[in-house]
């Protein structure tokens, strides 16, 4: 058996695994998936259902999309992205799979966190407080092209899809915020190759009949 990968296109967290294992140069099965019609073989393999699912050849399930980020990066790492400081890489990750991806979500995803009533007071509280998570990668990239350095790292590719993500939310606040170093890096992030490789479109899998 090879690697498989199951993964939905637009997910922030299949996204990075995806990166992570375009980089390392790992070959592997892509099932692409419908998150309201998961595939029992994923279901089986890892029960919580959510992506991504990566299999190894010698079949150890790997369900966390950090855990495939760096078990492909510590298999070949061609471009450097795991940094010999892994101490602050985790610590800007966890910033943003924490405090950023909680406000993100309320704000993405009003209707599902508040009642109609308070639901525009609701937006603007939690959008003014992802912001606070943007200064923090503006004042990183202030100093250097990328979040730990003159080089990219796994911080920068952990984190870039999330904040896609929450400029896509709202257009409007993203392009009038001013944070022109995040913004010009994620614009760049969102050009490269890696990425425009990762985001090609695969049809929906099924198992064989």
């Amino acid at each position: 058996m090879g690697n498989i990968l199951y993964s939905f296109r637009r997910c922030p967290y299949a996204m990075r695994a995806r990166l992570a294992l375009r980089s390392s140069g790992i070959t592997y099965e892509h099932r692409e998936i419908v998150l309201r019609d998961k595939p029992a073989a994923m279901l089986k393999a890892s029960p919580k259902g959510t992506v991504p699912v990566f299999i190894t050849s010698a079949e150890t399930i790997i369900d966390e999309s950090l855990d495939v980020c760096f078990w492909a990066l510590e298999q070949s790492d061609p471009q450097g992205w795991l940094s010999t400081d892994r101490a602050l890489m985790r610590a800007i990750i966890a910033q943003n799979d924490g405090p950023f991806k909680h406000h993100l979500d309320r704000y993405k995803y009003a209707s599902r966190y508040s009642d109609d009533a308070a639901r525009g007071d609701v937006d603007l509280a939690h959008l003014a407080t992802a912001f606070e998570s943007i200064a923090l990668l503006e004042a990183r990239l202030e100093l250097t092209p990328y979040l730990m350095g003159e080089q990219p790292s796994l911080a920068d590719i952990a984190t870039f899809p999330f904040v896609r993500q929450f400029a896509n939310a709202g257009p409007d606040a993203w392009n009038g915020a001013p944070y022109p170093k995040t913004q010009a890096w994620l614009s760049a992030w969102l050009a490269s190759d890696d990425f425009t490789a990762i985001m090609t479109k695969h049809p929906i899998w099924a198992p064989p009949s």
